[in-house]
């Protein structure tokens, strides 16, 4: 790959990156004050006994994954488990089955709509259950897509229930425990410690989700400026592998997990027109994983099957916030006495993979804050997609 053509394919991936902000900004201005008043809404239906019930189809579905992760495992310290459950493996039957009228439904869909989704969230809307659509109509919340661009939709999605999960918190614990919002205190400094009406604090809260979507443009813009060129050389080697016949293995933990399995789907079912390309994810086999997990440990839940699956000329692909897990840096490291060219997403410093020298090429969000980490791994694993799928610019 010529100079040329490197600083070509840079130039275009820090345009991409940049164009996806002037979207952001425009969503979140006209959508916080909604957002706010959803996450208080919601903050009352868990209250009652409410549990969130998400679906989704194809790389939709990895957004209901993700949302219900980040409910039942809470990535701040200290915050409570609250009920939510992906039921897209069979959500037409089972959504029905088991939604009640305090429960909380999301259905995922990409920007032109899914009429299957919208038909279930028609349906649960008539029980009572407080239903998001996103993207879709004939909801409490319905959703006009952000953008028509399905990569550029999904990522705006993701920032906003990231939003939500962080804003119900301050919700739930202000009705719980009258003023104190606990570790979450460093989030939201304009609620003090001083008693406040729920209502008055809706402003607040929209405030703030402009605030957090703000924080995504900044480290994106960062990202263009700073690794544009790093990601051009990242996308001119995977490019290379596929060509010679490799395919790209991805794997990630909870949140990074299910950004896995979307760039997996992403490269086997793209949208767009672009053309399909070989992966696979490590995230989406939980019979294997907690096989692995249960009978040897999960430090080597990745490492054991990449040695099923790798192939001299493949490319192993990490995604983790923290750049520290074991079981990355354990597959890191066999990926690397295989001849598997390895590329980590990363957050913080890059931790022990960068450290180590675990990746050949290692792209940092440098962030200390998950959330925002993933929203910008997000917009980053995109932008490389489209570029592995089209002809070297130069």
């Amino acid at each position: 790959m010529t100079v040329t053509a490197v600083q070509n394919e840079a130039r275009h991936i820090a345009s991409s990156l940049l164009a996806r902000n002037e979207v952001s900004e425009a969503f979140f201005v006209r959508e916080a004050p909604r957002l706010a008043t959803l996450s208080q809404e919601m903050a009352e239906r868990f209250l009652r006994g409410g549990r969130l019930l998400a679906f989704g189809r194809g790389a939709s579905a990895t957004d209901a994954q993700h949302v219900s992760v980040e409910f039942v495992h809470p990535v701040i310290v200290g915050k409570r488990a609250l009920p939510a459950l992906d039921l897209s493996m069979s959500f037409q039957q089972w959504a029905p089955a088991i939604c009640r009228p305090d429960d909380i439904v999301f259905g995922f869909a990409p920007p032109s709509g899914d009429g299957e989704i919208s038909a279930v969230i028609a349906q649960l809307r008539r029980t009572g259950a407080l239903t998001v659509a996103l993207s879709g109509s004939d909801a409490d919340y319905s959703l006009d897509s952000p953008s028509p661009d399905g990569f550029i939709h999904q990522e705006i999605i993701e920032i906003l229930y990231h939003t939500l999960w962080e804003t119900v918190h301050v919700f739930l614990e202000h009705r719980e425990l009258g003023h104190e919002v606990g570790e979450a205190g460093f989030l939201y400094p304009f609620l003090g410690n001083a008693k406040q009406d729920v209502s008055a604090m809706v402003a607040d809260v929209a405030t703030s989700i402009r605030a957090k979507a703000r924080d995504v443009e900044s480290l994106r813009a960062t990202v263009a400026e700073t690794q544009a060129e790093l990601i051009a050389h990242t996308v001119h080697a995977i490019r290379r592998r596929i060509a010679a016949g490799g395919k790209l293995i991805l794997f990630g933990n909870g949140g990074s997990a299910t950004d896995a399995n979307d760039w997996a789907l992403d490269c086997i079912a793209p949208p767009g027109g672009y053309l399909p390309i070989p992966a696979i994810s490590l995230s989406m086999e939980p019979a294997n994983i907690t096989a692995i997990a249960n009978d040897v440990g999960a430090d080597v839940i990745f490492l054991r099957q990449l040695i099923a699956h790798a192939s001299a000329g493949d490319v192993a692909v990490a995604l983790s916030t923290s750049g520290g897990s074991a079981n990355i840096t354990a597959a890191l490291a066999e990926a690397r006495k295989r001849n598997v060219l390895t590329v980590a997403l990363l957050g913080y410093d890059g931790g022990e993979v960068v450290r180590r020298g675990l990746a050949d090429f290692a792209i940092v969000v440098a962030s200390d804050y998950i959330p925002r980490i993933q929203e910008v791994q997000a917009s980053i694993y995109h932008v490389m997609r489209e570029a592995i799928g089209i002809a070297d610019r130069g």
